[in-house]
C-alpha cells in the first residue's frame, strides 16, 4: 500500500530535477533574461525593462550583425575610465575633447554587463558627428538614435580592429560606450537581445 505514494514522490522529485536541469541549461547556453540598468538605450529600451538574449547562436559560431542590440562584457576601461593602448592614457586626461576614441580596449574585461547596439564591424572606419555614426565615410541610417551636442558627440575616425566591434547606446548624449573605452572583442559579446517581456505593455521584438 505504501509503494505507490513512495513511487509518486520519487517521480515528482525526478520531474522537478529534470525541469530544473533543462531550465538552467537553457539559461546558460540558449536564452537568458537581462534587466536594462540605465537610460543609455532610450528610446529603444527603457530603464527597468527586461529582455531575453539569444546566447546560443553566438556559441555555435554566429557573429554579431550591424544594428544588433547586444549584451556584452565591456573592457575594464569602462569602469576605470582608461583606454587600452599605451600612450592613450586615461579617458578623461585628454577626454572626448580631443575627439579621439580608443583604438583598442583594455586587455581585461570588467565584472559587469552592458547593453548597446553594434554600429561598427571589424575593419570598419568609424567616426561620430553630432552623435551620429559615419561608417566608412557615409552617414549611417539610424532612426533609433538621438542627436546630441558636446565634445563626446564628435569623435575622429578609428579603424575597428579585426575580431572586434564598435558599440554605442541609442541615447547618444547619455551612453558610456566604445567612444570612450574602445571596440569590444568578439569573445566578450554574450548574445543578441531578441524580445522584451517586461513590463507587459512593452512586450515585443527588439
Amino acid at each position: 500500500m505504501k509503494t505507490k505514494p513512495v513511487r509518486q514522490s520519487v517521480e515528482l522529485v525526478l520531474t522537478i530535477a529534470v525541469a530544473l536541469f533543462f531550465a538552467l541549461t537553457i539559461q546558460a547556453f540558449a536564452i537568458k533574461p537581462y534587466r536594462i540598468p540605465s537610460e543609455s538605450m532610450l528610446p529603444t529600451l527603457h530603464t527597468g525593462q527586461r529582455i531575453l538574449v539569444d546566447r546560443f547562436s553566438h556559441k555555435i559560431g554566429g557573429d554579431p550583425k550591424l544594428g544588433d542590440v547586444t549584451v556584452f562584457t565591456p573592457p575594464e576601461g569602462a569602469v576605470s575610465g582608461a583606454c587600452g593602448v599605451d600612450g592613450e592614457g586615461p579617458l578623461y586626461s585628454g577626454g572626448p575633447q580631443t575627439r579621439h576614441a580608443c583604438t583598442k580596449p583594455t586587455p581585461k574585461k570588467a565584472d559587469t554587463t552592458f547593453v548597446k547596439r553594434v554600429v561598427g564591424m571589424p575593419g570598419d572606419r568609424i567616426a561620430v558627428v553630432d552623435g551620429h555614426v559615419i561608417r566608412n565615410g557615409k552617414r549611417a541610417v539610424e532612426p533609433f538614435a538621438s542627436s546630441c551636442s558636446g565634445a563626446e558627440c564628435n569623435l575622429d575616425s578609428i579603424t575597428v580592429p579585426k575580431g572586434s566591434y564598435f558599440l554605442m547606446g541609442d541615447n547618444r548624449g547619455n551612453s558610456d560606450d566604445s567612444r570612450f573605452w574602445g571596440p569590444v572583442p568578439r569573445d566578450w559579446i554574450i548574445g543578441k537581445a531578441v524580445v522584451t517581456y517586461w513590463p507587459p505593455k512593452e512586450i515585443g521584438g527588439v
